[in-house]
């Protein structure tokens, strides 16, 4: 069996990541209106999809490179949806989005490296 397929606290930030945005999508289906609940539905989007990635991705990606992508796009998604999450649950500015924007493109970007490199 794979190493990182037996435990991967990456896979499991994932699927955690992917029930948050589920909550987080019906908090802004049935919660709130206007700006915030676009900033909401864009953070269950974020946080889904990088969070089925992870999930899939952690159990396979053994090298180093791809390791380190992975935290990236961990890093990445907490930054950017936590920022638009926090700016409507708490009024928490969100300065942190673009930070985890570009994580999230480096993330991707050398998830690709590893790849090629595989």
């Amino acid at each position: 069996m794979n190493p990182a397929a037996r435990r991967s606290p990456l896979a499991a930030a994932g699927a955690l990541s992917a029930a948050a945005a589920i909550a987080l999508a019906a908090y802004a289906a049935h919660g709130v209106d206007g700006e915030a609940q676009q900033r909401l539905q864009t953070a269950a989007v974020y946080a889904f999809g990088h969070g089925v990635a992870l999930a899939l991705l952690a159990t396979t990606v053994v090298r180093r490179l791809g390791r380190a992508a992975l935290s990236g796009l961990l890093l990445g998604m907490l930054l950017f949806c936590g920022s638009l999450a926090g700016n409507v649950l708490f009024g928490w500015p969100t300065a942190a989005a673009p930070f985890g924007g570009m994580l999230l493109i480096a993330g991707w970007l050398l998830l690709a490296v590893d790849f090629l490199r595989r």
